[in-house]
């Protein structure tokens, strides 16, 4: 089952997201796609971690090609976050790839076909209608193509608003 989860910065999705797998099957794995780079990511990092203590996750530490990731064990996946991902695909040396769209979706599907459920968090970014210079806006544009393919593979699309998930499709997962 792929949960795709999604809204705005701090709209509580990485929250709700935790909890959701703390209902589901382990063993339960977390996919940490966020790589470690200045002093704000290290402190988002740090706070995920706290987040997650306690929890019974393995955190993985993955920050490009989740195809070729293998899974220890089939259980539950949370994947934070696409964003992430789709940046590292396409910014980083070891991603540098124009378009990382089937990277990414691949990605998700090596995850699926690993796993009881997957549950994968995602941003709203291109909803505030502005324009960005060119590589921000290819960014967008890739990161949007691919929040449209996993909504549209996706058991469960549920958005976050001011911590309410708001189911967008199918059936909530509680």
């Amino acid at each position: 089952m792929l949960i795709l989860l999604t809204g705005g910065s701090g709209c509580g999705k990485s929250s709700y997201a935790e909890a959701l797998c703390g209902k589901l099957p382990g063993p339960r794995y977390y996919i940490a796609a966020m790589r470690p780079y200045g002093e704000e990511s290290l402190r988002k990092i740090e706070k995920h971690r706290r987040m997650r203590e306690g929890k019974g996750f393995k955190t993985i530490e993955r920050y490009t090609d989740l195809a070729s990731l293998t899974l220890p064990g089939r259980g539950t996946v949370l994947l934070e976050c696409i964003c992430n991902l789709t940046a590292n695909e396409m910014f980083h040396e070891d991603g540098a790839w124009e378009d990382p769209f089937e990277r990414v979706i691949r990605g998700v599907e090596a995850l699926l076909e690993q796993s009881r459920h997957v549950v994968v968090v995602t941003n709203d970014v291109s909803s505030d209608g502005r324009l960005y210079d060119e590589g921000t806006m290819a960014y967008i544009r890739a990161l949007g193509r691919i929040n449209a393919a996993l909504a549209k593979k996706a058991d469960t699309v549920c958005e976050l608003v001011c911590g309410i998930p708001v189911p967008q499709k199918g059936a909530m997962v509680w």
